[in-house]
């Protein structure tokens, strides 16, 4: 079953300056890829004249199956978009797209200065970042007779389980879709309440 994650509850902007240079660091939620390129744009045309706008972005669950992409633009390579990438893969948010936007202020970081520069740009950008909790919802099909309909309703209802759909042919059936951990207590309490007439059919439990 997907685990539930973290993910940006809104936009934050965060400035600092290393050595006379400017790192004005974006985040925001991207849920998806073209969301995150999206942003990316967004910040290119903010701020047009900087020297590099080096980017990272998980767009998608942190654990697994999300488009993933880092840029230097124009940085050494790995310098810039990998450190920002790894403090993401590390924090274990998902969803999310991080702009480093750098004006190059006429002295020389060396490989490893812009590297622990882009690191902590993102990392304190991110100790300001506001989470929300995304809840993998578990969708699920249960069948029963009319006659049991309304309990079935009633305990749905008990268990805030979101109601997708119903069909009605010789009994009734109703597309749910709830927390994956509670699915299981719905499915004990329903086959009481219908003495195991209902049926019941989660998707990948």
């Amino acid at each position: 079953m997907p685990a539930d994650y973290d993910v940006p509850a809104e936009t934050v902007v965060f400035e600092t300056d290393v050595k006379k240079s400017r790192f004005i660091t974006w985040i925001a939620h991207a849920p998806s890829k073209a969301d995150a390129q999206v942003f990316i744009q967004s910040i290119r045309q903010k701020y047009p004249d900087a020297t590099h706008h080096c980017t990272a972005y998980i767009a998608g669950p942190p654990n697994g199956g999300a488009a993933i992409a880092c840029d230097d633009d124009g940085e050494p390579s790995g310098t810039a978009g990998k450190p920002m990438l790894n403090v993401l893969l590390h924090k274990g948010i998902g969803e999310i797209v991080v702009v480093v936007v750098r004006y190059f202020g006429g002295v020389r970081l060396g490989a490893g200065g812009l590297v622990r520069a882009y690191s902590s740009a993102v990392q304190m950008a991110c100790e300001q970042l506001p989470l929300t909790r995304r809840v993998h919802l578990q969708e699920g099909e249960i069948t029963c007779d009319y006659s049991q309909e309304q309990a079935t309703r009633y305990i749905l209802n008990q268990y805030q389980a979101q109601l997708m759909g119903c069909q009605y042919s010789d009994r009734v059936k109703l597309m749910v879709a709830m927390p994956g951990e509670i699915c299981n207590d719905l499915t004990r309490r329903l086959l009481e309440v219908t003495r195991g007439q209902a049926e019941v059919v989660w998707q990948d439990l």
